[in-house]
């Protein structure tokens, strides 16, 4: 092949030069990141979540390595989005990338002010609603684990902002796609999947948890397998973008969430691994659209072949 694959996307709207944006929480406010890759090669940059007022997190530690991935209970410790927008925003806008505000709150009205904020910044290209915080008007019951509730809060941020949508759902869930059904009617532009899946570590030695917290978030490539079935089950439930998240360590595996009919994916736990794991997937998907002649990267996307 002579010519550059099209590997630009568009998610509801937002349009990105390439499919490789990086996950929340794992990629921190991004200026941590300048001195060991290209930020201006990624497709999009997710800061980590963003709440009403900082947070500190959870007490260490909270985090532990597992077999194929790591369990994590940071908490959703951040600067709160006064902090985002005064001292780390402006450096996101030197960066030619689009940037997401990753969102969450403990109740709909929390959502609601940080989206009704963020429409007032420029320099916010869309949001990620992540809707796997437990709702305390609901008993602790994440919002994302109710159709419901998951609709309501979606809707109502919808009401509050015109920038990009996404919405992140959660896989601790009996039907995702019931879930994604919702979230699509309540007025999301895109859908991004997996979270973390809830698991538990334990120190046989101590017999204690590991994690101060108990509990916390598998991630990596232990859950690629589960986050591919959701995507693929979503993809060909919804009429929007889906973006798929999971496991993501290599092109391969990037190039496979593509082709169960993702847009675009993200790349989280790769990260702590490789600091440019997502340039190395970039270049990688790249390559090998080059190497099998293809011209398009959305003629890879939903072409899974089930029969035959």
């Amino acid at each position: 092949m002579t010519t550059t694959p099209d590997i630009g996307v568009d998610i509801g709207g937002l349009k990105l030069k390439n499919p490789v944006m990086t996950a929340s929480g794992t990629f921190s406010y991004g200026a941590e990141f300048k001195d060991l890759m290209d930020l201006n090669r990624l497709g999009a940059i997710i800061v980590k979540g963003l709440s009403l007022k900082p947070q500190k997190g959870n007490p260490p530690p909270r985090i532990v390595e597992t077999a194929c991935g790591m369990l994590n209970a940071i908490g959703l410790e951040n600067v709160g989005i006064e902090g985002f927008i005064a001292d780390k925003l402006p450096f996101l806008n030197t960066i030619d990338a689009p940037v997401l505000a990753n969102i969450y709150g403990q109740s709909v009205d929390d959502y609601a002010q940080l989206a009704d904020r963020i429409e007032q910044v420029a320099g916010i290209d869309g949001i990620e609603l992540n809707i796997s915080c437990p709702n305390v008007k609901s008993g602790g019951v994440a919002f994302g684990v109710d159709p419901d509730v998951a609709e309501t809060v979606v809707a109502r941020v919808r009401e509050k902002t015109t920038k990009a949508l996404m919405v992140k759902l959660s896989p601790n869930v009996t039907d995702v796609v019931q879930i994604a059904k919702r979230v699509e009617a309540g007025g999301a532009d895109s859908i991004s999947l997996i979270n973390t899946i809830t698991g538990m570590a334990v120190d046989l030695e101590a017999r204690k948890p590991i994690l101060a917290n108990i509990t916390g978030g598998l991630s990596g490539p232990a859950i690629k397998p589960i986050a591919l079935r959701m995507v693929w089950q979503v993809a060909g439930a919804v009429d929007i973008p889906v973006i798929g998240i999971g496991g993501i360590m290599t092109a391969q595996d990037a190039l496979e969430f593509i082709l169960v009919g993702a847009t675009a994916v993200q790349v989280g736990t790769a990260n702590f691994v490789n600091p440019a794991a997502a340039i190395d997937i970039l270049d990688g998907m790249q390559a090998y659209l080059q190497e099998h002649d293809i011209a398009d990267l959305a003629s890879l996307r939903g072409a899974l072949q089930l029969t035959g």
